[in-house]
Order: structure tokens, then sequence, then C-alpha cells
């Protein structure tokens, strides 16, 4: 609300904002902005299946439900977490310069007040980012693909994002927070989301070891993806809720939204491009679609943290360089020996790094004015010191993601009902037929197929007693004409 039209005593800029039995608490927000925010929000939802599809495409057939199950697995645990206490450490108010605090534990007082987006209130900003929190989690459980235990992946999830993702969070995103006071920037994610789950994978795919496979005694097993049709369906999920991803993260439907939407597609065509050239000249002259696929998921990655800074005309250099160098990266697992089989650090490891990168080095004042944000730019500006702070929130992160999470799970995977990997039969069966029971695909698969039963109803131990009954008959007949149950002993009715 402007100076000129003050707003009317009952309102409050914390707690719920207001009584809503007194006052009305929209009035003091712009519908237009809530309704961009809120589709927005819904587009990053689709990023979650986008995230399961690309995943199962890459894997082996024996493990493709798997990878859908773990994406799905993942929206729930982080929605719950979310809804405990993450949203309260990353955005509680009057915070440390590290973390938040329990000021909005269970989402106590998330209601109308304006949120750290003041643009919109805070129930809504809590919904939008609960999304990014999903997605986090989503892309960093791809590290242990193929050889997870789903049980304690679950619990890995949850604290996880406790004591990874809401710290980074908290330093990037909260007004308070220390990366923010240093002047670091990060527009939708590159840092948090990009950088944080890949290093998280990494750690998750070198503590887990490589999976098993007799024909690859030495080195990392490399298999081909086993539906290019999911990896397809996946990209177009992923490609199309990036719009929101990016495109609502203003916190308005201002130009600046729309601004970050162009930058977000033209980084995704130029990196699909360019992987699929250096594909071409690298591997025997083909047009590979896998490869197209990859290339767009880097530009995308790439142009997360700098999409509301950048003039549009730099989306092409940040879809080129990162297509490019991400499509060499996916070499480092080789090197680094790290069965990272989705290549979860390749793509969104080094795709945020080179993106937060490039963002110092491209971000522009007057892209950022469209909404008033108000920053002093990186080299474009002659504000040559952005390239510093940027990369000191690139070490932080990573740095930050992968030791805590080698922690968490080196302590997990010594309690013994929490241990993180399969075993070794399980595995070569597969993760679906070994612990889900079910399968992506059941042509060959009919009779194996996990089918649940409904519960016991009412009369169910009663049919059990009389089950007992008859067999104890059958086994024992009753001597000089006892009677068992309502039957005589020439076994009719009474």
């Amino acid at each position: 609300m402007s100076e000129e039209t003050p707003l009317p005593s009952g309102y409050y800029d914390s707690g719920t904002g207001g009584n809503s039995l007194e006052v009305d608490l929209n009035v003091r927000f712009d519908k237009a902005d809530m309704v961009w925010v809120a589709v927005s929000g819904c587009l990053v939802f689709l990023m979650v299946p986008g995230v399961g599809l690309l995943y199962s495409g890459l894997a082996r057939k024996k493990h493709a439900l798997s990878l859908l199950w773990a994406s799905l697995m993942a929206a729930g645990v982080v929605s719950f977490q979310w809804f405990f206490w993450g949203y309260s450490l990353v955005f509680g108010r009057d915070s440390s310069n590290f973390l938040g605090n329990m000021t909005n534990f269970c989402l106590m007082d998330v209601l109308g007040a304006p949120s750290t987006a003041s643009t919109v209130p805070d129930i809504l900003f809590c919904f939008f980012q609960g999304m990014f929190a999903m997605v986090t989690g989503c892309l960093m459980v791809g590290g242990a693909c193929e050889r997870a235990a789903l049980g304690p992946m679950m619990v890995f999830l949850f604290c996880w994002v406790t004591v990874v993702y809401c710290p980074i969070a908290a330093w990037t995103w909260n007004a308070n927070g220390w990366l923010a006071d240093l002047g670091a920037l990060d527009f939708a994610g590159g840092g948090p989301v990009h950088m944080n789950s890949g290093a998280g994978a990494l750690a998750y795919a070198l503590w887990l070891g490589k999976r098993h496979d007799p024909a690859v005694a030495k080195g990392v097993p490399k298999y081909k993806p086993h539906s290019v049709t999911s990896v397809v369906l996946g990209t177009v999920f992923l490609w199309f809720g990036w719009f929101g991803f990016n495109g609502g993260s203003t916190g308005n439907a201002s130009m600046r939204s729309w601004y970050a939407c162009v930058s977000t597609n033209l980084a995704a065509g130029t990196g699909a491009l360019a992987w699929l050239f250096v594909d071409y000249f690298r591997f025997g002259r083909k047009w590979t679609t896998t490869g197209m696929c990859c290339g767009a998921i880097s530009g995308l990655v790439a142009i997360t943290p700098a999409a509301g800074y950048t003039p549009v005309y730099f989306a092409v250099a940040f879809g080129i360089v990162a297509g490019t160098l991400c499509n060499f990266a996916v070499e480092l697992k080789f090197l680094m020996k790290i069965d990272d089989g989705m290549d979860v650090f390749a793509l969104h490891g080094v795709g945020g790094f080179i993106g937060s990168v490039m963002t110092g080095l491209f971000a522009a004042d007057y892209v950022a004015a469209l909404d008033g944000t108000e920053i002093d730019g990186g080299w474009i500006n002659q504000h040559y010191v952005q390239l510093g702070y940027q990369l000191a929130a690139c070490c932080a992160t990573l740095l930050w993601s992968f030791g805590v999470t080698s922690i968490l799970l080196n302590i997990q995977d010594r309690i013994p009902f929490l241990k993180l990997r399969l075993s070794e039969d399980q595995e070569i069966i597969g993760t679906d037929a070994a612990v889900i029971g079910e399968f992506t695909y059941n042509e060959d698969q009919q009779d194996n197929m996990f089918i649940p039963q409904p519960e016991p109803t009412p009369l169910s131990p009663i049919k059990s007693i009389r089950s007992v009954l008859g067999n104890n008959k059958s086994q024992n007949p009753p001597a000089n004409g006892e009677t068992l149950g309502s039957e005589t002993s020439s076994g009719k009715p009474e």
C-alpha cells in the first residue's frame, strides 16, 4: 500500500497480520500478485513428477518404479517437514544470521502478515517456498538410485532437509541470512536448490558405494536409459514447471516476472542445442535425444540464480556455457569413482555453480529495478566485488551440503534398523521386485505383482476361529459322537 492510503488500524506486520474476524486481511495485498505466485507454486509442483519421470527413464528397467516412488515419497516427507518446522527454520521472524527460529512451529501464526516477499502474505509464501523444498529433496535422492534402502531413505530425507536445506535456504533468502547480508545474489535457488542437491547427491552416492555389477569389477558402471520416452516427458514437465520456479520468484506479477520467464526459456533452448552439438562430435555423430534433454536441464539450472538479474540476451551465454561444461562434467564421476548414476552433481551441482558465477558477471541493476528491487549489479555495472560474493556463496553451499550430508549418512548407517543400502541380492533382483512389489511395466510380472489387501473386517476373527476349529476337527475327529460348533457328529447342522 502507498503512503497516501494508510492501512486502517487492526493490521500487523507480524503474527497472523490481524484478526480476520475484525479486518479483511486481503486488502493489504494485490490480488494479481497473489494469483501469479499461487499459480507459480502449482507449476513448481509439476517438477516433482518431472524429476521422477526423468530419473525413472534414466534408470534400468528393474529399478524404474523406485525412482518414481522416490519422487512422490520426497513430496510427502518434505511437505510434512515444511509444515512441522521447515518453514519456521528458514523464514522465522527475528532469526539469526545462520538459521530461522521456531516462531512458526507447525505453521503457528502463519496467515496474513507480509512475508519475506512483502508483496504476498505468509501463508501463500509458505506454499510457494514449500514447493522449492520438495523439488530439492526429489533431486537429492537421485544420488541413491538403484541401491538405497527405501525406508531409511525417508528418515534420511527428513533429517537432510532439516539440517542441510533449511540452513542454506535461510542464509540465502531470509532477510537476516548471512549470505543475504553479504550481498550474494540468488534469484530462484542456484545455491539452496541446485548446488545443494548436487553436492548432497554426490555424498549419498559416495557413502552408498557403487552399484553391484559383476561385469564391471572396477570403475563406475554405466548403463543406457531404459526409456528415453520417460526422459523426454520428465524434461517437458521440468521445463514447463520452471516458468513458475523462476517467474514466480519475484513474488509479484510485474514485468520482471515475464522477463525471468523469457530468460528461462531461452537458456533452456540454447542449453539443449549446445549439449546436442557437443554430443554429436563426441559420440559417433548421433543427435542424441537424452543429451538434448540433459542440455535443456543444464541451461535451466544455470539461469535459475540469474533469471531476474541479468539482461535477457545473456541467457544465450548461460545456456551455451552450461550445456557445454555440464556435458564434460558428466565424466567427473569416473575420475572421482563415485557412482552418481543420475548425474545430479554434473547437472545441478556444476550447473548451479556456473549460473551463480555468471550472475556475478552479468547482473544488471536495471533488470532488478523492473519491480523496484535495488542491487549494485555485477561486472557490467563495474561492481567487481560481486563475483567474490558469488564465489563465497558457492563455496559455503557446496562445503556445507557435502560435509553435513556425509556426517548425517555415516551416523544413520550405524543404526541397525536404518542401514542405508539394500543387500546385494535385493539389488540384483531389482528394487521394484525386492522392496516395492510392483513394477513400472507388467508384461512379464503378472504372477509377482503385489496387490495390497483390505484390512480385516469385524467378522474376520470369527471366520478365523471357525477355520481353526474346522482344521482341528478334520485332524482329530470327535470321539463318542461329540459335536463341534453347531454341527452334529454326522456333519449336518442341528
